[in-house]
């Protein structure tokens, strides 16, 4: 209970210490922004591993795609991956809910760094463009998008059917898919304390080449996503 009030407080205050310290770089190139956000991705590991003892194992490296347009589809179990995946990629752009724009500070770094946002499970004029909107960051930019298709934080045994929307944008796109198992939701679980002593594991999948069918590659992801989470477990 302490060392989770300890992580809570020191995680925490540094987020707010860090927001404020980038508050300049809003009216500066964008990149200084998401330097800012890897830094924020490094701090929370740091806090991990110096409160409650917990490791982070990242496997799979060499799959990283390194030359070509790619997207990545990730396991969703807790905040870690939201702040973490940055210090592994290079500026992800974020799908996130409508809502998080609006919180102060943080929503203005979210909209500066190009977050593409989406009210759920709600057909809206902003919806019915989502996926040209994608597209057109997408193909201006190298910079990997990111989607969690379990489309919220999961419990670590749930197994929930991945959205449709991952295979739209998979078919809009159509670039190959980095597959990511996380198991965060171990240790740092949607609702109660955060575990000690623990690690979470990063396993950087094979990619899921362009060019299949929507409803074979939403099988794929997710046979190989929950194949590996069960594993780890």
């Amino acid at each position: 209970m302490i060392r989770n009030f300890l992580f809570s407080l020191l995680f925490f205050s540094g987020i707010i210490f860090i927001s404020v310290i980038f508050l300049p770089s809003l009216f500066l190139p964008k990149q200084i922004v998401m330097f800012g956000g890897k830094l924020m991705g490094k701090w929370a590991g740091f806090c991990l591993n110096l409160i409650l003892s917990v490791k982070i194992l990242i496997k799979g490296r060499e799959n990283i795609i390194s030359d070509k347009k790619f997207f990545i589809a990730a396991s969703h179990q807790s905040m870690f991956e939201t702040f973490y995946l940055q210090t592994i990629f290079s500026s992800p752009v974020f799908i996130l809910k409508k809502e998080l724009l609006l919180i102060p500070i943080f929503g203005w770094y979210l909209k500066k760094i190009g977050s593409i946002s989406i009210k759920r499970n709600r057909v809206t004029k902003d919806n019915m463009g989502f996926l040209s909107g994608i597209s057109q960051i997408i193909n201006k930019s190298k910079r990997p998008l990111i989607i969690f298709p379990q489309g919220t934080r999961v419990l670590p045994e749930e197994r929930p059917p991945f959205k449709k929307g991952a295979s739209r944008i998979y078919e809009n796109l159509n670039i190959i898919c980095q597959p990511i198992a996380i198991n965060s939701g171990y240790v740092w679980p949607k609702q109660g304390l955060k575990s000690q002593n623990k690690t979470i594991t990063i396993s950087i999948l094979k990619p899921i080449p362009a060019g299949l069918s929507k409803e074979n590659f939403i099988k794929i992801l997710e046979e190989n996503i929950y194949t590996e989470l069960d594993l780890m477990n």
